[in-house]
């Protein structure tokens, strides 16, 4: 089914989220302030308006309360970032999403009732570091701030084991919700699962758990 989405400041994060929704079919209200970034995404949008969504009223002719969806992507002002939230709000817009720029600012849209606050910059950075560090881990994403879900390379030390016999969560406290194995992904696999050095577990735990899971493939394999 369809849904409307609006997605107001059109810079690199808002930008790739508007292209990736329209992409999938979605209808999206692109808005910016800039011309040029509004005029870039007439074509990809299903519209695309230069507009100040920290005036309610023009909030209002938008029709921004009957979205299904709004992300405040806004870059570097902050107050306009917590304005337009606050608007936003005041209007009955279902679900709001918004890019903070740091811990401070996150709280402020957290206490201000945002449905998904997320830091986009930060995220990445995890998940770039946590590939830099180890050979193992493929893909890192948040769930929360001390709870992901990693895809981690089995390596020599799991081929030709099972789970059962590799207990990963008695040991780790995590738990293989999935492998991926060659193009294939074997969702909550059976404890007999034997596993090979190329499969791709893809683990759910604390950060704490995943990172000890992860150390011992990383002396294992080094």
């Amino acid at each position: 089914m369809k849904r409307d989405f609006a997605v107001i400041g059109l810079g690199r994060f808002g930008g790739s989220i508007c292209r990736e929704l329209s992409s999938e079919g979605m209808n999206v209200l692109a808005i910016d302030l800039e011309e040029d970034k509004v005029n870039e995404y007439k074509d990809v949008a299903s519209h695309a308006v230069i507009a100040d969504t920290t005036d309610e009223k023009v909030l209002k002719e938008l029709g921004i309360r009957n979205i299904d969806h709004v992300i405040v992507a806004i870059g570097d002002n902050i107050q306009s970032s917590i304005l337009t939230t606050l608007m936003l709000k005041e209007l009955g817009v279902k679900r709001i999403t918004v890019k903070a720029q740091n811990d401070y600012h996150a709280k402020i849209l957290n206490k201000m009732g945002a449905d998904q606050v997320v830091h986009p910059e930060r995220d990445m950075g995890k998940r770039i570091a946590h590939s830099i560090i180890s050979n193992n881990i493929l893909d890192h994403l948040e769930l929360s701030e001390d709870h992901s879900i990693a895809e981690v390379k089995a390596g020599r030390k799991m081929s030709g084991r099972t789970l059962q016999e590799l207990d990963i969560r008695a040991q780790f406290g995590c738990n293989v919700v999935a492998i991926r194995q060659a193009k294939e992904i074997n969702v909550s696999p059976m404890a007999d699962e034997r596993l090979s050095s190329e499969d791709i577990l893809i683990v759910i735990g604390a950060d704490k758990d995943i990172s000890r899971f992860e150390k011992q493939l990383v002396v294992e394999d080094d």
